[in-house]
């Protein structure tokens, strides 16, 4: 009977040396999540300030929050806290004092459209990352 042995020590020892870059990994993904949570939000801005408009606090507004877990992965957000923000980025209905509509005014999607233009950047700096830390 003919058998073949397989000498698997390296790949142990490569498992090993990843078990240990894991951990190393898990520390750098939350400055990794902020640092382009603030990339997002410095695109998003700009797109807010394409509109023209540079009354109100709409651009004060434009905040990145805290790296938080989400459906077991983390993930940072970008949100804005102007109450009239959701008005901007859906659109609205023009209504006169009397009640009457006169007509609508469509949404900038601003904050969709950023994250979409963001999204190549992203998984770029993701590549980066993941190379610098196979390389550890």
């Amino acid at each position: 009977m003919a058998s073949k042995v397989f000498d698997v020590s390296e790949l142990e020892d490569f498992a090993r040396q990843m078990g240990k870059n894991a951990d190393k990994f898990r520390k750098q993904q939350k400055p990794f999540l902020r640092k382009e949570g603030n990339k997002l939000k410095t695109k998003t801005v700009r797109g807010a300030k394409v509109l023209g408009k540079k009354t109100g606090n709409y651009l004060k507004s434009i905040k990145r929050g805290k790296v938080y877990e989400y459906d077991g992965a983390q993930a940072v957000r970008v949100y804005s806290t102007a109450p009239h923000a959701h008005l901007i980025e859906e659109g609205h209905r023009m209504v006169l004092h009397d009640g009457t509509e006169v007509g609508f005014v469509p949404g900038h999607h601003v904050f969709e459209v950023a994250a979409k233009g963001f999204e190549p950047q992203y998984l770029e700096d993701v590549d980066k990352m993941l190379d610098e830390a196979v390389k550890l």
